[in-house]
Formats: structure tokens, sequence, C-alpha cells
């Protein structure tokens, strides 16, 4: 990569970790999608992996006073099972099918019958969800999406968790989970990915900056804006991806 290549790839990781520090999302789906565009399918996952880690490492360790333990537990099982599964197949899709995936699965969440609404003190939830999620990061490089509709509970009543909880405790889990991805791409899987260690370092630096710089900005924020603004940022990344995607399947190899 050139230096210039390399400067808007730190400004874009910086900003996404700025976003993903008030949400504990959103910042994951924007930087796989650059990352995507600019490298290889593994050595993107790779990158992707090293500057999720950092960032979520931050994020917990910054607010671990509302980590809830044993939601974490059942996601983490769901993780290393799913870790399991997927390591006999070595599968790694290509960019076009990673994107749509990436793009479809928040709106099929969304779209679960009520009856069918996560409950994040449920460990057999947990599992079941930390199974599809990892399943999902495997493919597509994220799960955010599904992981923050089980902490987010039901609309009404359920869950019982503020922004702070869904935050802290969807962080330490997302570094397990991120952690195992690296392993995957890393020698798992069928395509090994190589991670430049000077950009993997100016990764985890702008990765500490911009969740530290956004802290204030979740303090100030109210529940109900923080899943309101939560919603519109998945719609709104989402629907950009399959667009993407469906370009990319449509254009001549």
């Amino acid at each position: 990569m050139t230096p210039l290549a390399i400067l808007l790839l730190c400004c874009v990781m910086l900003g996404t970790a700025f976003l993903s520090g008030i949400f504990g999302m959103a910042g994951g789906l924007v930087l796989i999608g650059v990352l995507l565009a600019l490298l290889p399918l593994p050595e993107a996952m790779a990158l992707h992996a090293v500057t999720q880690i950092a960032s979520n490492f931050w994020r917990g360790l910054l607010w671990r006073k509302h980590i809830l333990w044993r939601p974490l537990l059942a996601v983490g099982a769901g993780f290393g099972l799913a870790l399991l599964l997927w390591s006999l197949v070595g599968w790694v899709p290509d960019k076009p099918l990673a994107l749509l995936a990436l793009g479809i699965t928040p709106f099929l969440v969304k779209l679960m019958p009520a009856r069918l609404a996560p409950d994040p003190h449920s460990p057999a939830q947990g599992l079941a969800y930390g199974t599809a999620a990892m399943s999902l990061m495997l493919l597509t490089g994220v799960s955010g999406p599904l992981i923050d509709r089980f902490f987010l509970g039901r609309k009404e009543g359920g869950g019982g968790l503020d922004r702070r909880q869904i935050v802290a405790t969807k962080a330490a889990g997302q570094i397990l989970g991120h952690a195992l991805k690296l392993g995957y791409f890393g020698g798992l899987a069928s395509q090994t990915a190589s991670l430049d260690w000077r950009i993997a370092c100016a990764a985890v630096l702008c990765s500490i900056l911009g969740t530290t710089l956004a802290r204030r900005i979740l303090e100030a924020m109210t529940d109900t804006q923080y899943r309101r603004w939560t919603d519109r940022l998945i719609a709104a990344v989402s629907g950009t991806y399959i667009l993407y995607g469906i370009t990319l399947l449509a254009l001549p190899e």
C-alpha cells in the first residue's frame, strides 16, 4: 500500500473506532467494507480482526464495571462451537457473497417474529446466537448486527440492559470472537492471510484513540437515543453492502 493509502486507511480506522465506541457496533461494518475494497479477503479479515480486538479491548476496559458475565459466557461457548465446525470446512467465500451476506443478515434478524425475540438472559439463546454470530463472522468478517439484536432483547420490557451494559458485554465477547477469527484466517482457513506489522500497529493506535474520544458521547446519550440510532445505522450500512455486492456480481470479471 502507498503512504497515502495507509494514511487514508488510518483515518477510516480512527473514524470507525469512534463510531463503535458510541454504539458498540457499525464501525466494524464500515471498516470491513473499506478493507474488502482495498485488500484480498483473507488479508482484509486479518487486519479487521486486529483492529476490532484493539477497539473492543479498550472499550471493554473503559466500561468493565458494566460487563454481564452470564450472557457473555453463553455467547462465548457458541463462538467456540462455530469455530470448531467451520475449521473442519475451511471455506472462504468470495467478496460479492460476503458482502451480500453481510448486508442481508441484519434485515432478516429485524424481521424475526415477536415470539422469537432474543433474551440476553437465556443461556440457550446465548449459545445459539453465539454459534450463528461466529459463523457469520467467519463468512463476512463481522457479526455485530446479530449480537446487537441479542443484547438489545425485546423492544418492550425484554432484556432490561442499558446502553452501557450492551456496549461493555458485547465488547468483551467481540474480543474473543475476533481473536478466533484472526486464528481462522491466519492459519485454519484454506487461504493463509499475511499482515504488515506496521499497519497492524497503526490499527491498534487508531482504535484506542477513537474509542477513547467516543466515551463522552455515549455517556451523554439516553437509552432511547442509543436504540433508535443503532437501528438506523444498521439499516443504512447494510443496504449499502447489498448494493455493493450486487454491483460486483453484475460486473464482468
